[in-house]
């Protein structure tokens, strides 16, 4: 994730992260300092647990094959009620 967070707050930035230890390969880029980088890293982690809905939703929702397939045999209400099902069971956080 510190990968990531670098890229956040330095795009284009050249760096490598061994074990933890970031070194930074790019001189034309001011390295972000430690509290920077930290404070990023806690905001992804609190972004990717609040999208957590979403990945459960994703799993159970049909293939777009069965989707099509319910939309031609079931009709529109069909295909919405099961969509409906998959985010009744894993709602979006308010």
């Amino acid at each position: 994730m510190i990968e990531i967070a670098l890229n956040n707050l330095s795009p284009g930035c050249q760096f490598k992260v061994t074990d933890g230890i970031i070194e930074w390969l790019d001189e034309s880029i001011p390295r972000p300092s430690d509290a920077a980088i930290a404070l990023e890293v806690e905001r992804l982690k609190v972004e990717f647990i609040s999208k957590q809905y979403q990945r459960d939703r994703e799993k159970e929702y049909p293939s777009f094959a069965a989707q099509f397939d319910l939309l031609y045999h079931g009709g529109y209400d069909a295909w919405k009620a099961a969509i409906q099902a998959v985010k009744t069971k894993y709602p979006k956080p308010e």
